[in-house]
């Protein structure tokens, strides 16, 4: 009764515990299919809707602080985040409701000051470094573009995935999927086709933040899954390693000292919209290993093309900033028909 209760305050994390009797592993590996015939498992599809939520809320909670208040520095933000989530993390480790690596037990011993091995650490220094350029990255890319064609023009990053986890894991695709993701990409360059707000530094941040983005979820998929850390030591790593980095990069450039400086900064609004903002920054950033582990890079990649459906109407309502142009929606109609072509695939196996 007493291990049935503890293992209900445990978070789920990338990978369950190694079962003994493997025909019986098999078995449930089977009953945890959506239905028969499908590749994704219920896990799968949970954390697949769990990101999309997040990413939705984050981007808009992200464009109000940059955009509405004109927030100057996107840097100072990601350090935030990057607080956030290590407190998260190091709380719910302390009090053993969350461990840090594959088969742990939550109430075991803290070994090491760091709470995981250097070696450890050593191996996921890649990961790390490509997170924190994908933070940036993408933090910045949210303020020179609108809501409806920052989300238009992220779509292109299913390429950059492809082909990086093609180079580092000799992933390879069926017609099916190679078909779908075409649709999208044309969809992209229909949509933003006549695009009366084109910024060039603005599309040249958000084509840079697809390409750490595809860096990023490719380098999950392949040194995540055998550094021997679930979805919550790998967000450990990377804040204690990134942390330090970017907190020594907005000290030397003097972004901590414009925020300091920043009128609003004790405006009871803005540090809502900046708690809201942390603290979903730590939820995605959980969400997305999960989505990864549990399915791929890919599947995450495609799941931010669907959650786009929401992000672009709440944006065109909430920001504004892109004339009606019928170029535009013919362009988001393609990219959504590619993406839930994309979907419908996947969970077929085909």
């Amino acid at each position: 009764m007493a291990s049935s209760s503890s293992k209900n305050h445990v978070l789920p994390v990338s990978d369950p515990p190694p079962a003994r009797d493997e025909e019986r592993e098999r078995l449930l590996k089977l009953d945890d299919k959506l239905f028969v015939g499908s590749t994704m498992t219920r896990r799968g599809a949970y954390a697949a809707v769990s990101y999309m939520t997040c990413a939705v809320l984050l981007v808009m909670f992200n464009k109000a602080a940059l955009s509405s208040y004109k927030f100057p520095s996107a840097n100072v933000i990601t350090l935030l985040q990057m607080i956030c989530s290590c407190s998260f993390l190091y709380a719910m480790r302390k009090r053993k409701i969350i461990n840090f690596t594959v088969g742990e037990s939550s109430f075991g011993s803290d070994n090491t000051k760091l709470l995981v091995p250097l070696r450890t650490l050593v191996h996921t220094l890649p990961l790390s470094l490509a997170y924190l350029l994908y933070m940036l990255a993408t933090m910045e890319s949210v303020r020179g573009v609108n809501v409806p064609m920052y989300t238009t023009l992220r779509r292109t990053t299913i390429v950059f995935t492809m082909v990086a986890e093609w180079i580092l894991a000799g992933q390879k695709y069926s017609s099916s999927i190679i078909g779908s993701v075409g649709l999208i990409i044309l969809g992209a360059f229909v949509a933003g086709a006549r695009d009366l707000s084109f910024d060039f530094h603005g599309y040249f941040v958000v084509f840079l933040s697809n390409i750490t983005t595809a860096i990023y979820l490719a380098t999950i998929a392949r040194i995540g899954k055998s550094s021997g850390l679930n979805s919550f030591g790998l967000m450990w790593c990377n804040g204690i390693i990134c942390g330090p980095i970017l907190l020594f990069w907005t000290y030397v450039t003097g972004d901590i000292a414009t925020a300091l400086d920043f009128q609003y900064l004790f405006s009871p609004g803005f540090m809502v919209i900046l708690l809201f903002s942390c603290i979903l920054a730590f939820f995605l950033n959980y969400c997305i290993f999960l989505n990864t582990t549990l399915n791929s890079a890919v599947t995450q990649t495609i799941c931010g093309n669907l959650k786009d459906f929401f992000t672009i109407g709440l944006g065109w309502i909430i920001f504004g900033g892109l004339p009606f142009d019928i170029l535009n929606v013919v362009g988001q109609f393609l990219g959504f028909l590619g993406s839930g072509l994309y979907a419908y695939y996947k969970l077929m196996g085909k």
